[in-house]
């Protein structure tokens, strides 16, 4: 039985990791920005037919509320994905450069005054050497 759960949820898992980043693909177009627009502008012209009424109102709050709620979802999800790729690259790199400091590959994983202090000793490393 649990093995049957692990197995549905990890094809839940990629059904959502391909529907976010197909979804996030299309709306990063132009052709979607323009659609947005057009859908805007079409409701600002209908606005007179509607006398500009309360339900008129809250069908584009509406759909933006919900439009906007659901994006953030399927963007952070792409987003966290893209960091997390881009911070494989970086960590092969410092794994296969000598002379890299072999620490900085779980610096994600450093408290944020960690960060700062790693930041300062950097700054001052890069100002010593121009």
């Amino acid at each position: 039985m649990e093995q049957r759960a692990k197995l549905r949820f990890k094809q839940m898992e990629f059904f959502f990791r391909k529907f976010s980043q197909r979804i996030a693909g299309f709306v990063g177009n132009p052709i979607a920005f323009f659609m947005a627009v057009v859908v805007i502008v079409a409701w600002a012209i209908t606005g007179p037919m509607f006398g500009f009424s309360d339900t008129w109102q809250l069908v584009i709050n509406t759909g933006t509320t919900i439009i906007t709620f659901l994006m953030v979802f399927l963007i952070q999800n792409t987003q966290n994905r893209d960091s997390k790729a881009i911070n494989l690259k970086l960590d092969e790199l410092i794994v296969a450069v000598k002379s890299a400091h072999n620490n900085l590959v779980e610096v994600n994983e450093l408290s944020d005054i960690q960060l700062e202090k790693l930041e300062e000793k950097f700054k001052k490393m890069a100002h010593k050497r121009s």
